[in-house]
């Protein structure tokens, strides 16, 4: 795999964490305004185990961030050492 390649397949897997790292976020909020209706409603199953879904998914939401964080570094990092944009401007150049 060209250098190319190899970043612009590291800047798709970022993109992927992103929004893996967004749908997690949504998912703690959405359990999080479960469990505050919850409250009202006190329906007992729910208060067993939605705190423990959230503590789980929140732990996802963890985990990813902690990925995102690295592999986007790692990206920022081959980018720089290969210097990508002029790799690609000399591959625009070559294929006029």
């Amino acid at each position: 795999m060209d250098k190319i390649r190899k970043f612009d397949l590291m800047e798709k897997i970022v993109h992927e964490l992103e929004d893996l790292k967004n749908s997690q976020t949504a998912l703690v909020q959405k359990l999080a305004k479960i469990e505050v209706d919850n409250i009202e409603l006190g329906d007992k199953r729910l208060d067993k185990d939605l705190p423990d879904m959230h503590q789980r998914v929140a732990d996802n939401l963890d985990a990813v961030k902690g990925i995102l964080e690295y592999f986007a570094g790692q990206t920022e990092e081959y980018n720089n050492k290969n210097n990508i944009a002029a790799l690609k401007e000399q591959e625009t150049i070559n294929n006029l």
